[in-house]
């Protein structure tokens, strides 16, 4: 399979269907994201919103890549990687992470953090292969109540 990766410039009705395909297999409590939203991702600055695809077809996957500045240097995270359950184990997750790696580099950054739920278990095979490394350190979360 040729998989293609480019960066989502503007949002079509494409992209937002197949958002509504993509978001229930990446996440079953969140909704996934309107036109709008989806919008205010591409025109952010910190926010490079990657899709994959095979041969020109329909998007297959997506990754969500934030750079962003503190003191200590430009920093970058890999965020909500998903794959189209039909076309698991073809190179998507893997093309969608290469290429989110050499944007990062490419914007100064010396290291990519994600992370992933122990759960998803070929997701972390593939990270590992992929040369990223298990860090030990504690995540904390503060959830506000709505």
């Amino acid at each position: 399979m040729a998989v293609q990766v480019s960066e989502v410039t503007s949002v079509d009705e494409e992209l937002v269907e197949a958002w509504r395909r993509l978001g229930p297999q990446l996440s079953g409590s969140a909704p996934p994201p309107e036109a709008d939203e989806l919008a205010e991702i591409v025109a952010s600055p910190a926010t490079v919103l990657l899709v994959a695809r095979e041969n020109g077809g329909p998007i297959l996957g997506s990754l969500s890549l934030v750079l962003f500045r503190i003191p200590t240097g430009t920093r970058a995270i890999i965020e909500d990687v998903v794959t189209d359950d039909a076309a698991r184990r073809k190179g998507v997750g893997s093309a969608l992470v290469k290429e989110a790696v050499r944007l990062a580099e490419e914007g100064g950054c010396r290291s990519v953090d994600l992370t992933s739920r122990p759960s998803r278990e070929a997701a972390n095979r593939l990270y590992q292969e992929l040369g990223f490394e298990l860090r030990e350190t504690n995540v904390y979360r503060y959830s506000s109540e709505d």
